[in-house]
């Protein structure tokens, strides 16, 4: 069964790239908009990884992450940030993030990275 990853973003340029990206490598993908997006899809299903923007509107990435990390400690979630100089690493693994991409986005250290999770959790 292939591995399902929920990227949250709300660029659809950048959601749709990593989207089609992943899915060349036979991840199942589902994408949403906003981090009150993602509780809902977390309530509905489970996924093996969470690629999460951290400037979403409705509710931002930290405080979905923080939400999530309430009742879930298992799934990894990486970061996506354009302002990652504004955050220490200190600051993402207080709200639960694992690690972080910053913007733009390297698609090959993307890969990398989500391999990484995602064959360890295999």
């Amino acid at each position: 069964m292939s591995k399902r990853i929920l990227i949250a973003e709300d660029s659809s340029v950048i959601q749709n790239l990593t989207k089609k990206i992943l899915s060349q490598l036979q991840y199942d993908i589902s994408t949403v908009k906003n981090g009150a997006e993602v509780l809902e899809e977390l309530k509905k299903s489970s996924c093996d990884l969470v690629l999460m923007d951290i400037h979403m509107p409705v509710m931002d990435g930290m405080e979905c992450t923080r939400q999530i990390r309430a009742t879930n400690n298992e799934i990894p979630i990486v970061a996506i940030t354009g302002n990652a100089n504004n955050y220490s690493m200190d600051d993402f693994k207080n709200a639960g993030i694992n690690d972080f991409l910053p913007k733009p986005l390297n698609y090959d250290h993307m890969l990398e990275m989500v391999k990484n999770y995602l064959d360890d959790a295999g």
